[in-house]
């Protein structure tokens, strides 16, 4: 185990070098100066030397080569350098707005699990059944209903209800506050994104559960373990559902790492502050050394959380060695 460990962690140095390579020529790749398309967003009024500040203050100016090691060099050293939006380091702009963003993926993570692993494995279980069929429903509608289209009706919902109550419309809270600090307070501003993103969460992991489940129910050890007696519980819980988890842990993990930065317009609509957000605001604002960071950002998540779900299945199938 630990040797299999290692040599994945090995491999992530490869990785990440690899997609940090690619993400430094794709933005460079896109068509012109981002100094002169930054200043030209302000009407387009500049002289040569504003215009040679901006590319000495980015780096844009040095030679090709030498700005990929700066980049590289950086990201050893987790500095990404100075926002040319606010001026800021980049990592404290993203540090103010990645606990927010964090809270909201292992919330709706657990939510997702809580609800899709019962019903994934009820719906195997009851095959063609009238409870298999409601279940599929809750899942297609979950799968085809955005997350942000949820949000809205979720907010329209509770302004209506709460104006016919109490007699004014209900409005969230606007300053985040971590949960430690105001816990009626910070939930207040989350359970209700949370719900919104959680459900189509579950709904993805709801599919994959069932689908993973009938296919190792099919299976001869299955029937070996029925043809001794055993009961459906035990074989269901101990034999069949651990073995159907192994693809449900890459779903839970692929669509936790989406939540980090894929959640732009589910934050513009609950008014949250997070990483999507600022995505979405660096590319608006021309903001390169951001975006670039950001994109980073997201590729280390997803590096990372694959390692885990690599660590995962080597857990939960002994099986599983590197070769």
């Amino acid at each position: 185990m630990r040797k299999y460990i290692l040599k994945r962690l090995l491999l992530v140095i490869p990785t990440l070098f690899g997609a940090a390579a690619l993400v430094f020529i794709m933005l460079r790749l896109i068509p012109g100066d981002i100094c002169e398309i930054r200043m030209s967003g302000d009407g387009g009024y500049f002289d040569q030397r504003a215009l040679d500040q901006c590319r000495e203050d980015s780096g844009t100016n040095l030679p090709m080569m030498t700005q990929f090691i700066n980049f590289i060099w950086g990201l050893m050293r987790f500095d990404f350098g100075t926002s040319m939006w606010t001026g800021q380091p980049v990592l404290t702009e993203i540090a103010l707005r990645f606990e927010l963003s964090l809270q909201v993926a292992i919330m709706a993570t657990i939510i997702g699990v809580i609800i899709a692993i019962p019903l994934g494995t009820i719906s195997a279980v009851k095959q063609n059944t009238w409870i298999d069929y409601v279940v599929r429903a809750f899942s297609i509608a979950g799968i085809a209903t955005p997350s942000f289209w949820l949000g809205i009706l979720i907010i329209l919902g509770l302004l209506m209800s709460t104006q016919y109550v109490l007699g004014t419309p209900w409005m969230p809270p606007i300053t985040y506050k971590p949960i430690w600090e105001a816990p009626l307070y910070n939930l207040s501003m989350l359970i209700w994104p949370t719900v919104a993103t959680g459900y189509r969460y579950s709904a993805v992991v709801t599919r994959m559960t069932r689908s993973a489940l009938l296919e190792v129910l099919r299976e001869d050890y299955v029937r070996t373990a029925r043809a001794k007696g055993l009961w459906e519980k035990v074989i269901i819980r101990k034999h069949a559902l651990k073995n159907a988890l192994l693809p449900v842990v890459t779903i839970v993990g692929m669509e936790f790492a989406f939540l980090m930065g894929g959640l732009a317009v589910t934050e513009q609509v609950f008014n949250l502050n997070g990483v999507g957000k600022l995505f979405v605001d660096s590319v608006l604002n021309n903001d390169y050394t951001m975006t670039q960071s950001l994109v980073m950002l997201v590729v280390m998540i997803f590096v990372m959380v694959n390692f885990l779900v690599d660590i995962c299945y080597a857990w939960m199938d002994p099986r599983i060695r590197y070769s």
